[in-house]
């Protein structure tokens, strides 16, 4: 299968074929797109219903303004295709292609100018011609108020809508601004808890301590008290002890005594005899001081 090389040449025509090609449809559009324009604001003057489905005569402009702007760079392209035509006879005609497309570019901006114009007074008669109907009497004035009734009820209702969707949007930002807050009141309350634990721990411990030091305590208060109560039973013994002894000491010295004064009474000489005489050794103490210091 041979493969066709396209020279340079080829490439060329090509080009300018398709450059013209991309013209003619922008031309046709654009036209269209003035014509829309001119006729913008009759179909209201009719009554025609459906006139609202129209393109708006700002979108119409713009399109047609770019509709301008690619014949210009259509024109611009052939341009400079022109000196790489490879005949004489194709820049020939090249150069007439591009005359007639810079006139129908100016002829083009014209037509649009007046077509402005057209739809304004358009539109201005098509508003006087609305007057008329509304002032008017009939029925298509009747069906004209109503249908402008209605739509001010639906304009009324929508401006109603867009302001209840605004204050629930302020509540709604209210609301959230209100949740920021009661989140941080959490934080700071979840920090002041955290604190008040850390301190209830080391109360705990305090008061495990002072807990355990009152038991060491009262452990040694019992202790004080069984070593007191026995101490003072010992001493209470060793007085009951010390008292019983002296007592019967006493006693034995009184009856001792007792007797020598009687024997003294009945034989005073006996007395005087026994007084010289040494006093025989009897296991006797009859010293009261001597066994006191000695139990003491």
């Amino acid at each position: 299968m041979e493969t066709t090389v396209s020279s340079p040449t080829d490439i060329v025509v090509e080009e300018f074929n398709k450059t013209k090609k991309d013209w003619d449809e922008a031309y046709v559009q654009t036209l269209a797109h003035i014509q829309a324009i001119q006729n913008h604001g009759k179909l209201r003057s009719t009554g025609d219903n459906n006139a609202e489905k129209k393109e708006s005569l700002p979108r119409l402009n713009g399109l047609a303004q770019d509709g301008l702007a690619t014949l210009s760079a259509a024109q611009f392209n052939l341009d400079l295709l022109i000196p790489q035509l490879p005949t004489d006879d194709h820049i020939q005609n090249a150069q007439f292609t591009l005359q007639s497309w810079n006139k129908q570019i100016q002829s083009l901006r014209s037509n649009l100018r007046n077509a402005n114009l057209q739809a304004k007074a358009n539109l201005r008669k098509a508003a006087q011609e609305e007057r008329e109907l509304l002032l008017g009497g009939g029925e298509e004035s009747t069906a004209r108020r109503r249908n402008l009734q209605t739509k001010a009820g639906m304009t009324s209702a929508a401006e109603s809508i867009t302001e209840s969707l605004r204050r629930t949007r302020q509540m709604m930002v209210q609301e959230v601004e209100r949740s920021g807050s009661t989140l941080m009141a959490f934080e700071e309350s979840t920090g002041v808890l955290k604190k008040a634990e850390s301190e209830y721990k080391g109360h705990v411990s305090l008061l495990t301590r002072t807990r355990n030091l009152l038991s060491t305590m009262k452990r040694q208060d019992v202790l004080d008290r069984i070593i007191l109560a026995v101490g003072f039973l010992l001493f209470s013994l060793a007085v009951l002890y010390v008292v019983s002894k002296r007592i019967g000491i006493l006693k034995l010295q009184r009856k001792v005594v007792g007797a020598i004064k009687a024997g003294m009474a009945a034989d005073p000489t006996q007395k005087l005899a026994q007084v010289k005489e040494p006093v025989p050794n009897v296991d006797f103490d009859f010293n009261i001081e001597q066994p006191m210091h000695d139990e003491l």
